[in-house]
């Protein structure tokens, strides 16, 4: 795992997860506005981006070996731990393993209850056609229908670079254990409700409803918590392909002390 750093090192620190498939720079335009105000870390998840010939294992192994480096290089705290889709279900392992671990946290559309169903669905699916559907020449189509279709959540040409990069060299077994664990496995543990942490749990309108009900029973868990639904959008807008969006939501829960 690799960690990318923004910012003065004597700021808040502020540490946001990316999701399967997409790499560190998932969160660098967020980071950059951020920067002047905290000490923002982008870490590369095992099996992603510049990693990916290490293997990825699991959410709570890569929860583990990111508590490690809090430990070794922040003091042991964070004052914020973000991530989406698969990163917001490490960071839940991360409030999960250290009840101290940050004074807030911000899921976006993350998984906290199994989903066996849709993980065999996805992974038959990405087992026979991910080679095609993860090329480079797809993500360049991908990125070309999005400039035509959804202009307003166009990439940048620094992240499209970035993207058709990392993308196509993701390991066929990074996704197929990513959706056998993130999607097939992984549940909220009971001990979340230790966790001193106040958070703020995205999702998208147009979201797929276990995700929504992963929200709910998030909060049921972890009572101090809000839940925002993001109008019209789908899985990741915020995070992903909205960061100015992402900016204004976010940075006023960061500097809310109620």
């Amino acid at each position: 795992m690799k960690f990318h750093e923004f910012g003065d090192k004597k700021s808040p620190h502020i540490l946001l997860i990316h999701g399967g498939g997409s790499s560190w720079w998932n969160y660098l335009r967020q980071a950059r506005i951020l920067s002047h105000k905290y000490y923002v870390i982008l870490p590369t998840l095992n099996g992603h981006g510049e990693e990916y010939q290490k293997d990825y294992i699991s959410t709570e192994d890569s929860a583990q070996e990111i508590l490690n480096y809090v430990r070794q290089n922040c003091g042991g705290k964070l004052f914020a731990v973000g991530g989406v889709s698969l990163g917001g279900q490490i960071a839940m392992e991360l409030l999960s393993l250290d009840s101290d671990i940050a004074e807030k946290a911000i899921i976006d559309g993350s998984l906290c209850i199994p989903q066996p169903r849709l993980a065999r669905s996805c992974n038959l699916l990405v087992s026979l056609f991910g080679k095609l559907m993860f090329s480079k020449s797809a993500c360049k189509l991908q990125l070309s229908i999005m400039n035509k279709i959804y202009p307003q959540l166009a990439y940048p040409d620094e992240i499209k670079n970035y993207f058709i990069e990392d993308l196509p060299r993701t390991p066929i077994k990074t996704l197929v254990t990513i959706y056998k664990t993130y999607m097939g496995n992984y549940k909220l543990k009971n001990r979340i409700s230790k966790s001193k942490a106040q958070a703020l749990y995205i999702y998208g309108e147009k979201e797929l409803n276990c995700v929504k009900e992963s929200a709910r029973f998030f909060q049921k868990l972890h009572p101090n918590t809000i839940l925002y639904e993001a109008k019209g959008y789908n899985h990741s807008y915020l995070s992903a392909y909205l960061p100015q969006e992402w900016i204004d939501l976010v940075v006023p829960f960061l500097e809310n002390n109620d």
